[in-house]
């Protein structure tokens, strides 16, 4: 059974204006009668302004006549010319009532196109069945209409376009855009570690500057998409060359300008104007560059690729590929998460400890505390790398991502459905 209804009266065409009422009233009346008892959320969206219907025969004002305004205090109303902007808000009721099986009753010939809009908004979190409108009337009250089961790359195109440009208007949220930057890095390179300030994304863990879209979570990679737009606009970088590595909590490198592996947590890169990033929501986003050969790195390490020694994997990657020397190395470690909050099971910490006992806290509890931010440094530091050429202490990049919910977002802190900030590097062109 649906947990939310949704009725399409977008592109509603009736027989006759004077049916108008009638169309609503019988398909308000029959949701209520199949859905009113399951379902948490009862919706309409229509458009009311004369720039999508200019026949007055198609413009549904929803007058209270015939029991209708009765009716329709049982039904929240969503009235707005744009396509984008009605499901968008849709989305948010949603949201907000943690809904995710919804049904939708259509014209069948919008459904093709709402449904395309749908897989732009939405993403594998909902569930959509889709119900023929004139099915749900059963009363010859429609004209008959036929699915049209494609759409062109035109109309496509004129889709996206709609859902970027809303996106772009919606306001920023928690606060200003926020980029912290270290003074160990050169001007030769452009670079920064995002906050959870910013952006557009208000579910709230996620909100509102998440910078990873995935199937299991509810913010679709369009708004991921517009929230890095701001980011490129605010930093100075050129969206259309930024990669972000493909997370698999191991050490593999990808060195840019080779083949790319399916996944990996390191990128080193020579190429200027393209910039490079590391996801992090606990797991550190480590920034690597060398002003002497004009080369750059990120990595992403969690414990597990802590342990496996990715951070010196990346600085070998440097020093095979483009010459590097290791004392020209600069690392920065981005905000993490701290020794007060992060917990391993005693069997995963033992790693820590035998590389530094300093790295573990109760190390006799079942769940002793682990400093992932110390065991990096001290795996660079035994690599070669210069103490004075590692940043893991600035107050800005070094407090914890779990104790500070209003700066950043954290796994351990917000469960599965947690938002990700990243840590990113170019060479300037």
């Amino acid at each position: 059974m649906a947990e939310a209804v949704l009725i399409d009266f977008f592109g509603l065409k009736s027989n006759s204006q004077k049916n108008s009422h009638q169309v609503l009233l019988k398909t308000l009346n029959a949701v209520r009668y199949h859905h009113a008892a399951k379902a948490k959320f009862l919706c309409i969206m229509c458009c009311n302004s004369i720039t999508c219907e200019r026949d007055a025969a198609h413009n549904f004002e929803l007058e209270a006549s015939n029991g209708l305004s009765a009716l329709l205090r049982e039904f929240e109303t969503v009235s707005n010319p744009s396509m984008a902007a009605s499901l968008y808000t849709i989305k948010q009721k949603i949201d907000e009532k943690n809904l995710s099986s919804i049904k939708v009753i259509v014209p069948m010939h919008r459904k093709t196109l709402l449904k395309a809009f749908i897989d732009q908004l939405f993403t594998n979190v909902y569930n959509f069945e889709f119900e023929d409108l004139q099915v749900t009337l059963r009363g010859g009250l429609l004209k008959q209409s036929t699915e049209i089961n494609t759409i062109t790359d035109q109309e496509q195109e004129a889709i996206q376009n709609e859902i970027k440009t809303f996106l772009r208007s919606l306001p920023a949220l928690k606060g200003e855009l926020t980029i912290i930057t270290s003074p160990l890095i050169s001007d030769i390179f452009l670079h920064g570690f995002t906050t959870r300030t910013g952006g557009i994304s208000y579910i709230p863990t996620l909100s509102s500057f998440n910078l990873f879209s995935s199937s299991k979570r509810r913010d679709p990679k369009v708004v991921v998409e517009e929230n890095l737009r701001r980011l490129g606009n605010a930093a100075g970088f050129n969206v259309e060359k930024f990669y972000q590595i493909k997370t698999d909590h191991a050490n593999d490198v990808w060195i840019m300008g080779r083949k790319e592996p399916e996944s990996y947590d390191g990128i080193t890169t020579n190429q200027r104007g393209v910039t490079i990033a590391a996801l992090g929501a606990d797991c550190i986003p480590i920034v690597f560059a060398d002003p002497v050969k004009k080369a750059c790195g990120v990595a992403h390490s969690g414990w597990r690729g802590t342990l496996l020694g990715v951070a010196m994997a990346t600085v070998h990657a440097l020093i095979t590929e483009y010459g590097c020397s290791l004392e020209d190395i600069i690392v920065v470690l981005g905000p993490s998460v701290g020794p007060c909050c992060f917990t391993l099971p005693r069997e995963s910490a033992k790693g820590f400890h035998n590389l530094d006992p300093e790295c573990v806290r109760l190390f006799d509890s079942p769940n002793p505390y682990v400093d992932i931010r110390k065991a990096t440094r001290i795996l660079l530091e035994r690599g070669g790398i210069l103490p004075q050429n590692i940043q893991d202490l600035n107050q800005d990049l070094n407090i914890c991502t779990s104790c500070h919910p209003d700066k950043f977002f954290s796994h351990v802190r917000d469960g599965l459905n947690f938002g990700t900030q990243i840590g990113f590097i170019s060479i300037r062109e």
